[in-house]
């Protein structure tokens, strides 16, 4: 994993956010990495905050700044993402699958603003590219802004938030999990 930078923003290990497992601010050097790896029974949506990358599975895909790529591990798959000339910096958002064990599946949401559909009944999420100057409404849920040096995460019943940021709102449903209690 050389020339990967990751900073953990999120990792609740006790189900108190429902399906979502961890959120990583990742910044990866041109032409580098995470190297091949495996994922089973988990959902990685990874937003795109600068750059392009190159997602190496099935077809492939090249996602550049604005992107949204959905990826459903399900049943297991082995992939690498690897960054584009200009290098990346991506939050990877992993929740646990609402349908373990079905086959792999991947999308990508271009320019992705507003709701972006997960196609699963315990998480939503709304997102907003902010510029500096402006301010957005934003609705209730678990706010994560990334901002110019820093991230903000907080529940929150929607408030206004001023840019510039990458402004994402996570709706979920925090029953407590049966796997917390195992």
């Amino acid at each position: 994993m050389t020339g990967l930078d990751q900073r953990i923003v999120l990792a609740p290990t006790d189900g108190s956010l429902g399906p979502l497992l961890r959120i990583a601010d990742d910044r990866l050097a041109p032409g580098t990495g995470y190297g091949r790896h495996e994922h089973r029974d988990v959902d990685v949506v990874a937003v795109v905050l600068a750059g392009s990358l190159r997602h190496s599975w099935a077809d492939g895909a090249d996602l550049t700044t604005g992107d949204v790529a959905v990826l459903r591990a399900g049943s297991g798959l082995t992939h690498d993402e690897i960054a584009g000339d200009d290098g990346a910096r991506v939050l990877q958002c992993y929740l646990r699958s609402a349908e373990p064990g079905v086959p792999p599946a991947h999308e990508v949401y271009r320019a992705a603003a507003g709701w972006v559909d997960l196609r699963r009944p315990d998480a939503r999420l709304w997102l907003a590219w902010v510029r500096p100057g402006e301010t957005v409404a934003v609705p209730p849920g678990l706010l994560v802004v990334r901002g110019v040096d820093d991230v903000l995460v907080e529940q929150q019943a929607g408030r206004p938030v001023e840019g510039p940021g990458v402004v994402l709102v996570w709706q979920l449903d925090t029953e407590r999990p049966a796997w917390a209690d195992g």
